[in-house]
């Protein structure tokens, strides 16, 4: 991946870590990029951001004091991503995504040309989020 491509996820990932960007922002600058999505590892701390000839770049994260909880709680995780949508009062991406490890989301994934994102569990449990129109 070329530098500017690095640069451009880099960016992206430290304006979610700062809330400087939203979700919807950070998505159209990856696509106007030529990105095809990324995957959070939660369990990690690392993001990877995906070209679509399968090029791509692996970028730590901030880390979580948070444990990934064992079982999946769907209706948790679908309340922290209602939050986020609406850029609720004290939101913050590491508030995030503290709250929906501590609900057992593993990490999810972000896929542009399918226009969704699915969050899984530890047990791969999965909730998928469809991008609005």
């Amino acid at each position: 991946m070329d530098s500017h491509k690095q640069s451009i996820a880099r960016s992206c990932l430290e304006a979610a870590e700062s809330n400087t960007m939203t979700f919807p922002c950070i998505v159209e600058t990856l696509m106007s990029e030529g990105f095809e999505g990324y995957i959070v590892d939660l369990r990690r701390g690392m993001v990877s951001y995906y070209m679509p000839d399968g090029d791509g770049i692996d970028l730590p994260t901030r880390k979580i004091d948070t444990r990934v909880a064992a079982s999946f709680d769907r209706e948790r995780v679908k309340a922290a991503i209602k939050q986020a949508q609406q850029l609720a009062p004290g939101y913050t991406y590491t508030g995030f995504c503290k709250t929906v490890a501590a609900a057992g989301c593993a990490g999810y994934i972000v896929s542009f040309s399918g226009r969704r994102a699915l969050y899984f569990g530890r047990t791969a449990e999965t909730h998928v989020e469809y991008f609005p129109n």
